[in-house]
């Protein structure tokens, strides 16, 4: 059994768990490689624990060579039900990037309506319920978006390897390698580690986001992806894009930037922020920021990560706000930005990310932040200092417990 099956991923398997067995198709998206076919084997471990016996179960990997015949959904739907009508009582079916299957949607949607199953599909694509797909389904279905591992996640798995090391080396593994699951086979060794980041990056980028999108110039779209992977973190423009790119000798359109820089958040690449007027409580149209699904991606293909270690550490508090099911904007505040404004029902939390509070004139600008917010919703500064700097009931954390804490209150 591969070492990614030694995190149960409870996060996850919590949220899926009282939807397990009802007639809503189970839908799991994220970026490929981040444990979805995993979530997959552990819902089938969980149904085998409570009796059902895995003669019940039919499952397809569509990246899989062998089912290149049934990419299609007339083709998969006569597959399904031949094997089907061998077995008594409910069928568990399990589709592993279903985005392969031509008209999947209307495949799935035949086989729920027609015979007595429970349906779990994974994809590598945020459009993949988009518009008509939502449609057909009918709203009977349940999505859930997988993420690389957490930081709680990943030195869980790496303490499991080797036992003896402190949580400081464990982080400083983290924030060079990040959180793709397979890294634990590879005992999270660097060069190897930094080989498969890069084929799974390679991967993304042809198959989610070159194939799919039918895109022709593949040099300008690595310029573009190169320049958000540069500035995560950072506000900028599509004009701006534009601009340097007119200074490498190649003239596009500020539209089909936007469009490129698109696809890869659908291809779950990117993640796109908005920013939020605190006072006007509007969302501001321009200069959005963009962070990485996971920043060992960046390293293994940009570099950098310690010398933009500011823009890791944030890109990890986002990628956590997310995994926490947080809605996340960055909150502007007359010309100070607070790095993340995380909503959830009636919870806020603000979050400030800073490398070090290395001096007076860093930690008056890091808690200044907060001076014209007036509510009484946890107020946060993060670093990687050791010394704990909290006052007037603005709380210090080091990033390392922040990223631990159960909750954030």
């Amino acid at each position: 059994m591969e070492a990614d099956f030694l995190i149960k991923r409870e996060l996850y398997m919590r949220r899926i768990r009282p939807f397990i067995g009802t007639d809503l198709v189970k839908v799991m998206t994220g970026i490929r490689r981040c444990g979805k076919s995993v979530m997959l084997g552990l819902i089938k471990e969980e149904l085998k624990e409570s009796g059902v016996p895995e003669t019940q179960f039919i499952a397809f990997n569509f990246e899989d060579m062998r089912n290149a015949n049934l990419c299609t959904a007339q083709a998969l739907h006569c597959e399904v039900v031949n094997r089907a009508s061998e077995i008594s009582g409910k069928v568990y079916l399990f589709f592993d990037e279903i985005q392969e299957v031509t008209n999947w949607e209307k495949c799935i949607n035949s086989l729920r309506v027609e015979m007595d199953c429970d349906i779990y599909i994974t994809g590598s694509n945020a459009r993949l319920l988009s518009g008509e797909l939502a449609t057909v389904l009918g709203g009977r279905y349940v999505e859930f978006t997988i993420y690389p591992f957490s930081y709680a996640e990943f030195i869980e798995l790496y303490k499991d390897i080797f036992p003896d090391v402190t949580d400081s080396v464990v982080f400083q593994k983290y924030l060079m390698l990040g959180g793709m699951p397979y890294l634990a086979n590879l005992h999270f060794v660097e060069e190897p580690s930094r080989q498969y980041l890069t084929d799974v990056y390679n991967s993304v980028v042809l198959n989610d986001v070159v194939k799919r999108n039918k895109i022709r110039d593949i040099d300008l779209l690595t310029r573009i992806v190169t320049y958000v992977i540069g500035n995560i973190g950072t506000t900028f423009a599509a004009t701006s894009i534009t601009k340097f790119l007119k200074n490498e000798r190649r003239t596009i359109a500020t539209d089909t930037v936007l469009n490129y820089i698109q696809y890869c958040v659908s291809a779950y690449l990117f993640y796109q922020v908005k920013r939020q007027d605190i006072q006007g409580k509007r969302i501001l149209s321009s200069n959005e920021k963009y962070y990485m699904a996971d920043h060992g991606l960046r390293e293994a293909v940009f570099g950098g990560n310690m010398r933009d270690i500011n823009l890791i550490l944030e890109n990890i508090v986002y990628m956590e706000s997310l995994r926490r099911g947080y809605t996340i904007t960055v909150g502007k505040s007359g010309t100070k930005e607070i790095d993340f404004i995380c909503q959830k029902q009636d919870q806020k939390v603000y979050i400030q990310v800073t490398y070090l509070l290395a001096s007076d004139e860093t930690i008056q600008r890091e808690f200044g932040i907060y001076d014209s917010i007036h509510d009484n919703f946890p107020k946060y500064v993060i670093s990687m200092d050791e010394l704990d700097f909290s006052s007037n009931g603005i709380k210090h954390r080091n990033i390392k417990e922040f990223l631990l804490m159960q909750e954030w209150n």
